[in-house]
């Protein structure tokens, strides 16, 4: 089992930045490629951005590449998103989810991955 909390959400105006983080605790977390998903009102959950167990590859959705950045510190068990020039158009529900991956892949879809947090609302204004 791997349990994970995510933080760092807020409301926020358009243009600036949050970041998010995600701690993980249970098994071992650099066993785990890493992803971010959110789900907007009225919409279907969608993966944003994914890292691989080995931290040595990324990948994110077109609509956010540029502006986000995901990492990882093994050492604190924990996964970030760093959210630059937000856009109303981000506001959602930012899930984090670990997947049991090797090496340099990044799993997209839901289905791949086990374990969830709770999710953190980000609401950006314009």
């Amino acid at each position: 089992q791997v349990q994970l909390v995510e933080s760092g959400g807020g409301l926020v105006q358009a243009g600036v930045s949050l970041r998010l983080s995600c701690a993980a605790s249970g098994r071992t977390f650099s066993n785990y490629a890493m992803g971010w998903f959110r789900q907007a009102p009225g919409k279907e959950r969608e993966f944003v951005a994914g890292i691989s167990s080995s931290g040595g590859n990324t990948y994110y959705v077109h609509s956010v590449k540029g502006r986000f950045t995901i990492s990882r510190d093994d050492a604190k068990n924990t996964v970030y998103l760093q959210m630059d020039t937000l856009k109303p158009e981000d506001t959602a529900v930012y899930y984090c989810a670990a997947a049991i991956y090797f090496s340099l892949y990044i799993p997209s879809t839901e289905a791949q991955y086990a374990y969830w947090g709770q999710g953190t609302q980000v609401t950006v204004s314009s």
